[in-house]
């Protein structure tokens, strides 16, 4: 195995918005590889302007980098200029420079370890050392602000409770939901497995019955409501748990590599806390549906969706906005075992670039 295919074997493994891992390499020489993004705003309800995506492609290229470490190379990297029109589309360089000051990452060893955890954890609290460690990891231009008490949590799950009810009752999330669950499954390459959702298997097969179409889901929907997955996915996960914690920029991100630095701050948090042996699950929607909200954006088709979308933003504002930071990512953190169910990736063969 080259050099090149060492890192890219490692890569790999960095997370992305419902495992989709939509990007390609290209292998332009021994010591260049060029990065294709894509990112899913024309087909996907939950990335708005492609930042989720791009803040994915932040964490892969810090992973990269990471990965390049072991072999004492220095990752530099440079987005293309393109036309705006292809802003959907961004391209990366990255080149290997040798260089002596450049020491094993110690977070190597978190690569493939990481991995999201939707059941409930563990409310073990983490010392302050150990967010200092945290803290250290998004580096400057970003700060942590931790959700730790009984009422922070409860008021944080509450939100993502009823937040999900937009989710599952969205027509357009309803389509994503469809495309991306590998249903029977602990592991799942190119997918999210049923078993890592959080629900328990009477509720993933009346899920999975439900979900053969849109006008199924929904009579289900009228008839019983969406308080069981909620309950299990949303509420309860959302208590059990160490911390709510919230990564602010000093600034709002404004461009592509805004958001791609924000991924790579991102990152360096989710693998430091897999070191510290703790977990995580992202907790983006209230953040994303803020956002449309703001900007009044027809986001659903469904009038009264978009409503309770603005109703949601002042509480989402209230919890989450509190200093001069902007947050990009949002999470909730503890302890416990791993997952039994968890995504995979695909191999690095079906994720070389193909013009």
């Amino acid at each position: 195995m080259t050099t090149i295919d060492s890192i890219l074997d490692l890569a790999r493994w960095a997370p992305s918005g419902d495992n989709v891992q939509s990007w390609q390499f290209e292998v332009a020489g021994p010591d260049h590889v060029v990065v294709h993004g894509r990112d899913t705003r024309h087909d996907t309800v939950y990335d708005l302007d492609g930042h989720p995506s791009q803040i994915s492609f932040g964490a892969l290229l810090e992973t990269m980098a990471i990965a390049a470490s072991a072999h004492g190379l220095r990752a530099d990297i440079a987005r293309r200029a393109l036309p705006p029109a292809e802003d959907a589309r961004p391209v990366f360089d990255v080149r290997f420079v040798p260089d002596a000051s450049v020491q094993p990452s110690p977070l190597l060893a978190a690569i493939k370890v990481r991995s999201v955890q939707r059941r409930p954890m563990k409310a073990t609290p983490l010392s302050a050392a150990q967010k200092q460690a945290l803290a250290d990891a998004v580096g400057p231009g970003y700060r942590l602000r931790w959700l730790e008490s009984f009422d922070e949590r409860l008021a944080a799950a509450r939100l993502m409770y009823d937040n999900a009810r937009l989710r599952l009752t969205m027509p357009e999330a309803y389509e994503v939901h469809r495309r991306i669950i590998d249903w029977g499954k602990t592991h799942s390459e190119d997918k999210v497995p049923d078993q890592a959702l959080g629900v328990d298997n009477a509720t993933l097969k009346l899920m999975k019955w439900a979900m053969v179409s849109w006008q199924r889901l929904s009579k289900m929907n009228a008839l019983m409501g969406t308080w069981a997955p909620r309950l299990q996915m949303d509420l309860v996960p959302g208590l059990a748990c160490s911390a709510h914690v919230s990564i602010e920029a000093a600034q709002e991100p404004q461009s592509i590599d805004d958001y791609v630095a924000a991924g790579r701050a991102v990152q360096r948090f989710w693998l430091t806390l897999t070191a510290q042996g703790y977990f995580l699950q992202p907790e983006m929607t209230p953040l994303i549906f803020t956002r449309y909200a703001s900007n009044n954006t027809a986001f659903t088709a469904v009038g009264k969706l978009r409503e309770d979308a603005r109703a949601l933003r002042q509480r989402t504002q209230a919890l989450f906005f509190k200093g001069t930071g902007f947050p990009v990512f949002i999470a909730r953190v503890g302890a416990g075992p791993a997952p039994a169910a968890r995504s995979l990736r695909k191999p690095v063969s079906q994720l070389m670039y193909r013009p």
